[in-house]
């Protein structure tokens, strides 16, 4: 069986690990935490980053750091998981979602301005298999509008904008480092902080609501009880399994990029036929081979094909089910404007295996399957 994802790993995690249990510092923030801390500094030139123990938590403290209040709204994308809505419903808030575009299934940015109204407080893009939403316009709207930009970039690492890495632009970014993404803990996340002038407040939060950052760094003399908060810190065993993977950085993203084109190269002549759609990519993004998709004709025919690879011994996958249609995004949330494309899209779209040991002879064997049921 060819899985849809297999955890990445190098080699160096099991002696990083035993390292962060002989440094006797196994809790959070110890010395791997800080290595991933000046890692992801450095590679996406953000003010400040913190793990957090898991991208829903980075987009929590980004949550109570905008303060976000009962009654505010936050608008984002249907097509998401969860976790983007979650964090800001959990503080009272509703999802005001607005339509995807078709094209990169990001958030459609010229629907966003209509959606505005006096109780709006954020705009939350997010980078859809890592493809860098339009930013420009949505930060000039936010802008105009004195909005924050919380930008879910939990699929974004080792992507850009426009030169510019995704999870840099708002006010703040979230990564995840899931399991199923290019880089893993197993479950964590990081908050990408831009403004200096959140930083201490965002210590605050993730340390149950003490100064105990500062008193670490001896900066104080004992820590006490500041504000609200709770306990956002991974395990330092959980960032030395991180670290070892940050450090092939380059090798594992250009591994994801070997296998993603030859996807693409094996299965346009499908797409030339009209019988499938392939990912886009805008010149001005660059991507990080998270997923790679396939878009069939409608449900029906994902669902036919799905069991197909199934008994050739391949896990496909479908994605997200859109928010506005689950109870709880009704309960929470609305859908501004018309639903022209989030639901259509969602049913097409088909997920194939990728991750970074995958072999170029199973991208082969993938995609003459798939070509086979087509034919």
């Amino acid at each position: 069986m060819i899985n849809f994802n297999v955890p990445p790993f190098t080699g160096k995690e099991l002696e990083y690990m035993k390292e962060a249990i002989e440094n006797q510092k196994i809790c959070g923030d110890g010395p791997f935490t800080k290595k991933c801390h000046e890692w992801i500094e450095r590679q996406t030139g953000t003010t400040k980053c913190l793990l957090t123990t898991s991208c829903t938590h980075a987009t929590e403290l980004a949550a109570l750091l905008a303060d976000i209040k009962e009654g505010d709204e936050v608008i984002l994308p249907s097509y998401t998981f969860v976790s983007t809505a979650d964090a800001f419903v959990l503080r009272g808030a509703k999802a005001v979602f607005v339509d995807i575009r078709p094209d990169t299934m990001n958030m459609d940015e010229k629907l966003i301005e209509a959606a505005i109204t006096e109780r709006t407080k954020a705009i939350v893009p997010v980078h859809y298999a890592g493809v860098g939403c339009e930013m420009d316009k949505i930060m000039e709207i936010a802008e105009k509008h004195n909005l924050m930009v919380i930008e879910d970039a939990a699929q974004g690492i080792m992507a850009s904008y426009k030169g510019k890495p995704l999870g840099t632009f708002g006010e703040f970014g979230c990564f995840s480092f899931h399991e199923t993404k290019n880089f893993s803990m197993g479950e964590g996340g990081a908050l990408l902080i831009r403004d200096e002038k959140y930083i201490e407040t965002a210590e605050i939060y993730r340390e149950k609501g003490t100064d105990r950052s500062k008193y670490y760094r001896g900066q104080i003399d004992k820590y006490r009880w500041q504000n609200y908060g709770s306990s956002y810190l991974p395990s330092d065993m959980n960032a030395a399994y991180l670290y070892a993977q940050l450090e092939l950085a380059e090798e594992i993203t250009k591994a994801r990029m070997d296998r993603w084109n030859e996807y693409k190269e094996q299965l346009e002549p499908l797409a030339k036929e009209g019988r499938i759609e392939l990912p886009y990519i805008p010149e001005y993004c660059e991507h990080n081979a998270h997923m790679f998709y396939i878009k069939t004709k409608d449900m029906e025919e994902r669902s036919e094909l799905i069991a197909f690879l199934k008994e050739k011994g391949i896990l496909a996958v479908f994605h997200y089910v859109p928010l506005h249609s689950a109870p709880a995004g009704i309960k929470f949330g609305r859908f501004h404007g018309e639903d022209k494309y989030t639901t259509k899209e969602s049913e097409r779209l088909l997920r194939l295996p990728m991750y970074y040991k995958l072999t170029a002879d199973e991208v082969e064997y993938i995609t003459e399957q798939v070509k086979v049921f087509y034919r």
